[in-house]
């Protein structure tokens, strides 16, 4: 019995220690969530107090003000999609609280601006103003009132505070716009911000898990497997637009919670960081200026030309050492403290998108094909003429800035590198967004150089083209064959359409002259060369030129009320070629080499280059100084890469070889169709052993693969 005694007590002892412990775990995981949770409440709260809060701004919004604590100078009846001005009013409520809230502010409470930061939130609360736009009602007001709140905090009385929620709440992950993709992580933002309000460690927990659970590779809406990101099932690619709010404010968050029990795992921290460098910032020119060939609607918005911030890479750096010196290497680049030296070719297969850096230069692919459409719908009447603008668009760039403010006054039939049926006008905005009718499109690259192709057949004319761009270290060659047409109207091809800066030279066989301002016809041209670039001709092609005057107004591309139509003037630089009416099979080629000097046009044709093929079966060009050849086959067939060596593929593809002398030292393929598993390629005269290539399959078809030689 004694012995019974003895070995029971420890049991009991045992458990019941067991259990004390666990209420002190609990209490104090609960204590250190609470800690946690006010950390990160005070981290955001100084977000929102950061921005300027000006006392003459300030002082004139609450002089305006009205009794009711309304504005005068406010269209509180218009809540229209293309309206409702009332963004101006809860801009200016959050300025007000900055004002009185923000430390070493002059109005630092003062109660003036107190009391006019009250009326427009009581206003507001009393009204609960709702857009005909959901986006207002599920992010833009909610965001705005709940910062508002977090400002405020304890001077709210508790019907503010249960007002104010009541309208923050209209952020919820059983809304509209909580679908997957960019705008859910960033309404899960607001609910974290919620929940940081209440005090509510179970709802930003949620948030945290639901945050974590969005950054994942999507077959759907959302992140692709290239590193591209599609916010609708349209599968067009908006890397730039709701793929970068999808990015900021998932690393703003990171950072936000770091060091706290709410941390991100480590393995969505790094796919976040392989998107923003591999995808965000390979879609801009030196890494931080916004490609305008990714660009959607949004380049129908006043001002929106503009770098991109530091802030997101510098949040990424900051929590993880992942990639930290790519990081912070972009960071230096978007402060001007480092000069870009960046190159890489990359083809977003799941987005038909093609960049290419190198250290002086950028240039940039876009098209579409049957598994998307050819562009976004112009939502809430903004970019009404970009029925054209996927249709094998190619920007080129030395600065950044050579297609700024142009938009309003551009010609949106002449899209530089698209071939358009040249209509008296373009459909209406609703007929924009159409599915693309080709299987063919795609890319080629090694992560140096690459290539990219369209079977373009229009989903707005009866027109269709091969078109192919080859890109290498110091140009890029363009060529186009099988042009053809049953339109009424002339067909062109836009080389380029841009800002005019500087003299227009163009290069002939016997001159250089300079290109007086107007538009004139040149018959027979072997080159232009206009603010360091050169457009170089392989045989004298007659092209149309214009350096003139342009007009037009934001009206005509965007319905939102801001856009007037006031007269906008610039004068525009544009080169195409002119393919008539009806081509049967019309061709072109031309050569694009950014940073050449006036002269280079006259030396250059035939010295590097060579057009091996420019047929609707094969377009293939060979750089004899490197030894590479770029082709594309439409269909099986054999080109000749060398004197008495010949390469043969057994189905559509797109190849790229690299040789050393008469060696084959690098090959790369892939599958535009998307169709194929294998692929057989033969090489005559160094080996007769054909060799099968296994093509990627899934989420990675479309994608380049190299051979072993």
């Amino acid at each position: 019995m004694k012995i019974k005694i003895r070995s029971a007590l420890p049991i009991a002892f045992r458990w019941a220690f067991a259990i004390l412990m666990t209420w002190f775990a609990d209490g104090n995981l609960q204590g250190q969530s609470v800690n946690d949770l006010e950390t990160i409440r005070k981290r955001i709260i100084a977000d929102q107090l950061a921005p300027s809060a000006g006392k003459v701004e300030a002082m004139q919004y609450a002089s305006s003000q009205l009794p009711d604590g309304s504005w005068a100078d406010i269209n509180y009846t218009d809540t229209s999609r293309t309206g409702f001005q009332h963004r101006f009013h809860l801009d200016r409520m959050l300025y007000l609280s900055r004002a009185f809230r923000k430390p070493g502010s002059p109005l630092y409470g003062d109660p003036a601006v107190r009391k006019a930061a009250m009326q427009a939130l009581d206003h507001w609360i009393a009204k609960d103003y709702q857009c005909q736009n959901w986006w207002w009602n599920e992010m833009g007001t909610p965001g705005s009132m709940i910062n508002t709140l977090l400002i405020l905090d304890e001077e709210l009385s508790p019907a503010q505070r249960k007002g104010g929620l009541k309208i923050a709440a209209g952020a919820r992950f059983d809304g509209f716009g909580a679908r997957p993709g960019g705008d859910l992580i960033q309404i899960a933002g607001m609910i974290g911000k919620q929940a940081l309000f209440k005090r509510d460690i179970a709802l930003f927990d949620s948030v945290v898990k639901i945050m974590t659970k969005e950054i994942k590779v999507s077959e759907g809406r959302g992140l692709q497997a290239d590193m591209s990101f599609h916010h609708r099932t349209d599968n067009v690619i908006s890397t730039l637009t709701y793929g970068t709010g999808y990015a900021q404010t998932f690393a703003y968050w990171a950072s936000r919670i770091a060091g706290t029990g709410f941390s991100f795992p480590e393995a969505s921290t790094k796919l976040l960081t392989d998107y923003y460098l591999d995808g965000i910032s390979k879609s801009m020119a030196f890494g931080k200026y916004p490609d305008v060939g990714a660009r959607n609607r949004d380049m129908s918005r006043r001002n929106e030309e503009h770098k991109a911030s530091s802030e997101t890479p510098a949040n990424l750096a900051r929590v993880s050492s992942y990639r930290k010196k790519e990081l912070e290497e972009l960071v230096r680049i978007r402060k001007n403290e480092l000069k870009p030296d960046l190159s890489w070719s990359r083809f977003f297969w799941h987005s038909e998108y093609y960049t290419h850096q190198r250290p002086g230069w950028f240039a940039s692919v876009r098209m579409h094909s049957s598994r998307q459409y050819s562009m976004e719908s112009p939502h809430n009447e903004e970019g009404l003429l970009h029925h054209h603008f996927a249709d094998g668009s190619n920007f080129v760039s030395m600065s950044g800035n050579e297609y700024d403010g142009i938009f309003p006054v551009w010609d949106w039939q002449k899209i530089p590198g698209a071939t358009i049926v040249q209509k008296p006008a373009l459909p209406h905005w609703k007929e924009i967004a159409k599915k693309g009718l080709s299987d063919f499109v795609g890319g080629v690259t090694n992560g140096r150089i690459g290539a990219a192709a369209e079977d373009f057949k229009s989903p707005h004319d009866p027109l269709s083209a091969r078109k192919a761009w080859f890109f290498f270290e110091d140009e890029y060659v363009c060529l186009g064959a099988g042009i053809r047409s049953d339109a009424a109207y002339p067909v062109s091809t836009t080389i380029d359409q841009r800002n005019l800066v500087g003299d227009v030279q163009i290069i002939t066989g016997k001159a250089n002259l300079k290109l007086e301002k107007g538009v004139s016809s040149m018959r027979r041209v072997t080159g232009i060369t206009h603010n360091g670039i050169a457009y170089v001709f392989p045989v004298m092609t007659g092209v149309q030129v214009s350096a003139a005057m342009a007009k037009g107004n934001w009206r005509r591309i965007n319905h939102q009320d801001w856009a007037t139509e006031e007269t906008v003037e610039k004068e525009v630089f544009t080169l195409r070629i002119d393919h008539g009416i009806k081509p049967a099979s019309a061709v072109y080629a031309y050569m694009v080499v950014p940073g050449a000097k006036a002269g280079v046009a006259q030396s250059f044709s035939g010295r590097r280059l060579r057009i091996l093929s420019n047929t609707p079966s094969l377009q293939a060009v060979r750089h004899d100084g490197k030894g590479i050849v770029q082709a594309v086959f439409y269909s099986p067939g054999t080109v000749t890469i060398a004197p008495g060596m010949t390469l043969t593929v057994s189905g559509p593809c797109m190849l790229m070889v690299e040789m050393e002398g008469v060696n084959l030292r690098r090959m790369t393929v892939s599958d535009p169709s998307r169709k194929q598993r294998s692929l057989t390629v033969e090489v005559t005269a160094q080996d007769t052993v054909p060799r099968t290539v296994s093509l990627p399959e899934g989420i990675m078809a479309g994608s380049s693969v190299d051979v072993s030689l």
